[in-house]
């Protein structure tokens, strides 16, 4: 195997626990799990081993291929697949443009999914989501995610205009607090150092995220998550606290 470049037709997982949820969501795409021969002593084998037996997958024991591909060295399974394509459904969306940074794509991939946004617009140029990277840093949540790209916002518009649009900027002429709605929407967000341009302020409703005047504008991730905790408030009144799945030695 080599070390995935931008635009390989086969990517993977790095972790025990984004191997699992590559098997549990998109296990048509899975080409084989490669093991360390310690992982044995991992919570989470067993369940590698189930969802591979049912889903007829390969395993191998191959650590010098994990040491390869893993720099970190603390990497116990690999799931190797094939990278694919699909296309958004009807409901709530998420627009990113020109998203670049790889670990922040992870980390909104996984805010997204923590609460129930599972639809992921990105206009290019953008960071490329298969990068390990990335898998990484959502710790599968892409798994879960229907994502497509756009070669610009104008190409996703016209296929969503009937939702309520609403880019989060500097310059939004709505604090968000003031912001209430229980229809389809979409929620656009800019590049993490350029943010949205001022022609975005012909799309729907722009809104802003009010703070202190000690700092300048919110990281990309923080300003997201922020504006879905406020978007998702009526639907998250009564939900009670989840138990989450952790294995040790991801």
């Amino acid at each position: 195997m080599k070390i995935y470049k931008k635009g390989e037709k086969q990517s993977y997982t790095l972790g025990v626990f984004p191997t699992i949820e590559l098997l549990e969501n998109q296990p048509n795409h899975v080409k084989r799990v490669v093991v360390h021969s310690s992982i044995e002593k991992n919570s989470g084998y067993p369940k590698i081993q189930q969802l591979c037996k049912i889903h007829h997958i390969p395993t191998d024991i191959h650590d010098k291929t994990i040491d390869k591909l893993s720099p970190k060295h603390n990497c116990y399974a690999i799931g190797v697949f094939e990278t694919y394509e699909n296309t958004l459904c009807e409901g709530n969306h998420i627009v990113l443009v020109n998203p670049m940074d790889k670990g922040n794509m992870g980390t909104i991939m996984r805010t997204m999914l923590e609460f129930d946004y599972c639809d992921l617009a990105i206009i290019r140029p953008a960071v490329d989501i298969f990068d390990p990277k990335v898998i990484r840093a959502s710790m599968g949540a892409i798994f879960h995610l229907n994502i497509q790209y756009y070669d610009d916002f104008e190409s996703y518009y016209q296929l969503y205009k009937q939702h309520e649009i609403y880019p989060l900027m500097l310059k939004g002429a709505t604090n968000i607090h003031q912001v209430e709605t229980n229809k389809i929407h979409t929620l656009i967000f800019g590049n993490e150092s350029s943010g949205l341009e001022d022609s975005y302020l012909n799309y729907g409703q722009s809104v802003f995220i009010p703070h202190s005047e000690q700092i300048d504008s919110l990281n990309l991730s923080m300003a997201l998550g922020l504006t879905l905790f406020h978007f998702s408030k009526n639907e998250f009144k009564e939900r009670k606290v989840v138990e989450s799945k952790v294995y040790e030695k991801l």
